[in-house]
């Protein structure tokens, strides 16, 4: 069993993190800026105040766990430049200062900077909405940041470029940095499998200090 807090733990991919290590047994924490707006949480969940953008909310976080999940972004668009790369930051910031103990941290990442069977990035497909590359670049961002980090435990997870409510199958493929596709060209993976796949990394890590992706 595993101690995990898991920043943005209300949001869809986060509450889907955290059923998903719940119903596997570990320890999970909630880490929300305001515990007080937090209602209907699952049984077993500890709710505690943090703010992922203050390095030394997340030391504090940091001391008390075996793996840090980041599952936080804004609202969309310019929120998110403002929120994904700042949180990276200061997540690697707060863990640093926790020392020989820093716990493992684990990110949820975007689909934009994945390679296509073309060559180029998501990203440069024509016709993405501004708002969407917003978020898409706010992502790579922070994965460019994250690989300048060497001192650290830590693992980027991209999504397919179309994540949302489904079904969990716990099937799922992996590739590093190459868009996954099936026949059709989709790239597609529930919110549920997706879930999956953190923690099964989380429990049996398989890609140390580097992004990889999952899809169907």
């Amino acid at each position: 069993m595993a101690r995990i807090a898991v920043f943005g733990a209300a949001g869809r991919i986060g509450s889907r993190i955290l059923s998903e290590a719940l119903n596997r047994g570990h320890d999970v924490t909630a880490v929300v800026r305001d515990p007080n707006t937090v209602t209907g949480t699952e049984p077993g969940v500890r709710v505690v105040a943090g703010d992922v953008l203050d390095p030394d909310s997340v030391k504090a976080i940091a001391s008390e766990h075996d793996v840090v999940v980041s599952a936080v972004g804004g609202a969309g668009g310019q929120e998110n430049q403002t929120t994904i790369a700042p949180a990276a930051h200061s997540l690697v910031a707060g863990l640093r200062s926790a020392g020989e103990d820093a716990p493992r941290l684990v990110t949820v990442g975007g689909a934009g900077s994945l390679r296509t069977p073309g060559g180029d990035h998501v990203w440069d497909r024509p016709g993405i909405p501004e708002d969407v590359l917003q978020t898409m670049r706010a992502h790579g961002d922070a994965l460019e940041f994250y690989r300048t980090v060497d001192d650290l435990d830590w693992t980027n997870i991209s999504p397919a470029t179309k994540i949302q409510p489904g079904q969990r199958t716990g099937s799922y493929r992996t590739a590093n940095d190459d868009l996954i596709t099936d026949e059709s060209g989709n790239s597609t993976i529930s919110f549920e499998d997706y879930a999956v796949a953190v923690m099964d990394e989380i429990e049996s890590p398989k890609h140390r200090r580097r992004r990889f992706t999952v899809a169907y």
